[in-house]
């Protein structure tokens, strides 16, 4: 693959998925070049990543940091940008193959859209940016012949199960989800949850919005979402199956009821590398798949009783419209606020049931009005928890 040697940029250097990535990047340096990297905080981090993958351009979204980041590499012939425009100006970098959007939240949104239209291939991990504009990113992908490629593992074991498919037609998707660690608490203890309890995922290494998300299930929700948008099926077709051991990482189901599932370890370099080097695979040291290890594996039907912020998740995009941007920017404020310990773990839910009802609908919105229903929800939201 040497000849066909991608350059990447990474947004979110610094978070769970950019540092994975960068991993797999380090492994493979005849495939792979770094060209930018895009934090917004952590600049430490960010200045060790410079010095090691010596990339053109690195990128501080907060403009409080660049002094120290520029002046950390001023003995190195890499530029230094900073500010949200940048981030969106780097991607447009005539060299770039490949732009990885791992960046967290909605502000993932304007980086991404930038990229399509400058034609890169979007390895997508931010889940926001689907959630929010699923019909907006799909329309701009299609006109750019941008492809789109998943790094979520649910959705790279779709993608994965679906090559060689053609047009064969899709009957279901199964997305699988661990549960989280509070699958089995009663409401009353969920009441109990506390922020360190919250923040320890039995399964998957993942940044602190991502592992509250998976213990709500509204990580489950936006992955529902992003699979609607990224192939064409209709939510009432795509089954949520709660498989604690996440081996199964998801499963489509054909109309001649053939079954077909992508396993593995939990690992997240794995679908990561994938979409890097789509359509090869390369040699990964992942540890293997011991079938012989495995007790059992099990599956069963989440509980959105407890879970509502799942049930919330199908009724926004059964609305449509704004809908699932309302829910993002309510999940985003009530998150923050329960990581703050503002409020208690099942006051998630009750914030973002009380925004979507509140939050005004806006049923074909537009870029702006995006833009708009994140300010207006995040507002609402804010309100609810003070």
């Amino acid at each position: 693959m040497e000849k066909n040697k991608r350059n990447i940029a990474i947004l979110g250097s610094t978070g769970s998925i950019g540092t994975q990535a960068l991993d797999v990047i380090a492994k493979h340096p005849e495939c792979f070049g770094v060209y930018a990297l895009v934090a917004k905080n952590h600049v430490d981090l960010l200045i060790e990543q410079a010095r090691k993958f010596l990339p053109e351009v690195v990128v501080i979204a907060n403009p409080d940091q660049y002094t120290r980041l520029k002046e950390a590499l001023s003995d190195l012939p890499i530029k230094v940008w900073t500010g949200d425009e940048a981030v969106e100006q780097v991607v447009r970098e005539k060299d770039i193959d490949m732009v990885l959007a791992a960046m967290v939240g909605f502000a993932g949104l304007k980086p991404t859209i930038s990229a399509i239209e400058a034609g890169k291939t979007i390895a997508l991990a931010n889940k926001e940016t689907l959630v929010v504009a699923g019909e907006l990113i799909t329309a701009l992908a299609l006109q750019h012949r941008t492809p789109v490629l998943p790094v979520d593992s649910e959705h790279s074991a779709i993608f994965q199960c679906l090559n060689g498919e053609g047009n064969n037609r899709i009957d279901k998707l199964f997305l699988t989800a661990s549960g989280g660690p509070f699958r089995t608490f009663s409401e009353e203890q969920l009441q109990h949850v506390t922020k360190a309890q919250a923040l320890h995922h039995p399964n998957w290494s993942m940044g602190a919005k991502v592992t509250i998300d998976s213990s709500t299930l509204m990580n489950k929700g936006f992955e529902m979402i992003e699979a609607k948008w990224l192939f064409d099926v209709e939510p009432s077709r795509i089954e949520i199956v709660v498989h604690p051991q996440s081996i199964v990482h998801s499963m489509v189901q054909f109309e001649d009821a053939s079954v077909i599932a992508q396993l593995g370890m939990p690992d997240m370099r794995v679908p990561i590398q994938y979409a890097f080097s789509y359509p090869e695979r390369l040699v990964s040291d992942v540890p293997r798949l011991d079938l012989f290890k495995l007790a059992c594996l099990t599956f069963e039907k989440p509980d959105t009783g407890k879970f509502r912020n799942l049930a919330f998740a199908y009724e926004s995009i059964r609305r449509g419209g704004n809908m699932p941007c309302i829910l993002n920017a309510a999940n985003e404020v009530a998150v923050a606020a329960f990581l703050q310990e503002q409020i208690g773990y099942l006051q998630m839910s009750d914030v973002i049931e009380k925004t979507l009802q509140r939050a005004s609908f806006v049923a074909a919105p537009s870029l702006d009005d995006y833009l708009q229903t994140d300010a207006e929800a995040k507002s609402i939201a804010a309100g609810f928890i003070h």
